[in-house]
């Protein structure tokens, strides 16, 4: 595994050299010299960028290997449930994990009877779902759902650290127990004014300037990731706590879906995306191309009360972040970089812009909208409940179990006059 310290060091010796090579670049440098630097430094961003993407990449492989070596520490000590003697870890007169509980269910083939009253106590409070059946033609065998605590848990970040659209940091959230609809009352009162009053006149009372009210909608639609089997042998051996990895897996699978709804979601029978939400603020020249002034006239296309919001966000791909990066004056002079104070901040010209990499944002092709700008804190995700895993044991499982993940959500811009895209030629 590469060093994440070094590789870091790395990019920032390619960039600061980049720096300088440009620098180094005046008016009495030849054109075509000139031109070779320019080539060798966006070469070198180039490498750079594959620097930072090797960067995320071990940065997520070494936490991989922390929970790794975590689960090897609990196998070693008996917190690992499935062993048997010194092993598992419970004395007598000790109550169990919630995990040790969870494979004894496992292991009791969902009948409950073969375990002990302590960690039958245990799991119970678990529970979201037991269900028994008579044993009949077509039906199949007893089962039920055992969600521990930390499956959920694990669910949850997963969601939000792969889905930008998803974390409340970043747009409104609301959370409902239920699922029925959900009013949003809007109103739109900025191209109304006071008036002049005269002395001793009548003021007008013809309806003229009435407060409009407006109405959208919330509702919850669905959204699931099938059923993972994982056999009784494996949770039981792995190394992993396989429940906790099948976890993870799913929650990530969850976030990129939800976060693709609520950016480019259609609205209909489905969320309304950010992107498909948001009015039109600035039409680029370029098909496949962008450039610093069209960044600026489509800030400048939102109200300042908007732009002042601390949810004010602009949002893009990679790919778009990379073009935006490499915008240059007739110097050579990048336009637009990274903030210096702030992580994920970019500047152009005097403005300073926090933005947000959304991999789901459409490319920077002909009649896509590739960026938007805006009051985040204006589009409204209703979370209906909270997001549910379940394990599952039944015949078409046994003896091992069957894990799935499922949420209810739905989004919406409150107000179109707070967020606007930049749509290509």
């Amino acid at each position: 595994m590469a060093d994440i310290k070094e590789l870091r060091e790395k990019a920032a010796n390619i960039v600061t050299e980049a720096r300088s090579k440009l620098d180094g670049i005046t008016d009495s440098t030849p054109e075509e010299r000139a031109t070779e630097i320019e080539s060798e430094v966006d070469s070198m961003l180039a490498d750079a960028a594959k620097l930072d993407t090797q960067i995320e990449r071990e940065s997520k492989l070494d936490a991989a290997k922390r929970k790794a070596e975590s689960y090897a520490e609990d196998v070693e000590t008996g917190r690992r449930p499935g062993l048997s003697g010194e092993g598992r870890g419970v004395d007598e007169g000790t109550a169990p994990s919630y995990r040790d509980a969870f494979h004894a269910y496992l292991r009791s083939v969902g009948e409950q009877v073969q375990m002990d009253p302590q960690t039958r106590a245990v799991l119970q409070t678990g529970f979201a779902k037991v269900e028994a059946r008579a044993q009949t033609a077509g039906t199949n065998s007893a089962g039920g759902y055992t969600v521990p605590e930390e499956m959920q848990n694990m669910l949850i970040r997963s969601m939000a650290a792969w889905g930008p659209m998803y974390a409340e940091d970043i747009c409104t959230a609301i959370t409902t127990n239920g699922g029925n609809s959900l009013p949003l009352p809007t109103v739109d009162d900025t191209a109304v004014t006071a008036g002049a009053s005269t002395e001793g006149a009548t003021l007008t009372d013809d309806g003229g300037k009435d407060v409009t009210f407006g109405q959208k909608q919330l509702d919850a639609y669905s959204f699931d990731t099938e059923w993972v089997r994982c056999s009784l042998e494996l949770a039981n051996d792995s190394i992993f706590a396989m429940e906790m990895l099948l976890a993870d897996l799913l929650g990530e699978r969850l976030g990129r879906k939800l976060n693709v709804e609520l950016t480019t979601g259609t609205g209909s029978s489905a969320p309304n995306g950010i992107v498909t939400a948001s009015s039109l603020g600035k039409t680029a020249a370029g098909a496949a191309a962008v450039t610093a002034d069209e960044i600026l006239d489509l800030v400048h296309s939102i109200d300042p009360a908007y732009r002042m919001s601390p949810k004010r966000r602009i949002m893009f791909n990679d790919g778009t972040l990379l073009a935006i990066r490499k915008l240059k004056d007739g110097d050579g002079n990048y336009l637009v970089k990274d903030a210096p104070d702030s992580e994920g901040v970019l500047r152009v010209g005097a403005v300073s812009i926090p933005y947000s990499i959304n991999q789901a944002m459409p490319a920077m092709t002909t009649g896509n909208k590739s960026i938007v700008f805006g009051d985040f804190g204006k589009y409204f995700v209703r979370k209906a409940g909270a997001p549910l895993i379940g394990a599952l044991q039944d015949k078409d499982f046994w003896p091992g179990f069957g894990v799935a993940g499922y949420v209810r959500v739905d989004g919406e811009l409150g107000d179109t006059a707070a967020v606007k895209h930049l749509i290509q030629a």
